[in-house]
């Protein structure tokens, strides 16, 4: 198993007296890892009720997708709100019903 971890994990291993097995990333794999790491967090989040803990988590792997593709801030707040103008926000909590409905179980009240 391997998975991205963040930078000081390793250290934090090595003085509980074990030794890491890590492999530097960067270029496509890091990106790769990155979107994987951002499913996991998000995995997690669903899963815990600690929101602060887990939402920092998915924060700070945002910032380092935003760093790694070299994303212009002022163009992805320009493409969040061209979005929340063209198909709203998710304020209203919506939820749409499948024809099939075979998901509507897992958000019943």
């Amino acid at each position: 198993m391997s998975k991205l971890v963040r930078d000081k994990v390793p250290d934090i291993i090595r003085e509980s007296g074990r030794e890491p097995v890590v492999k530097p990333i960067s270029g496509e794999g890091l990106k790769k890892a990155l979107k994987d790491k951002l499913v996991e967090e998000a995995v997690e989040l669903k899963n815990s009720n600690d929101l602060y803990d887990e939402l920092a988590d998915v924060l700070e792997v945002v910032e380092a997708l935003i760093e790694q593709y070299g994303l212009d801030r002022q163009k992805l707040e320009e493409a969040r709100k061209e979005k929340l103008h063209r198909a709203g926000g998710f304020k209203r909590g919506y939820l749409l019903i499948e024809k099939d409905e075979k998901h509507k179980a897992q958000y019943r009240e």
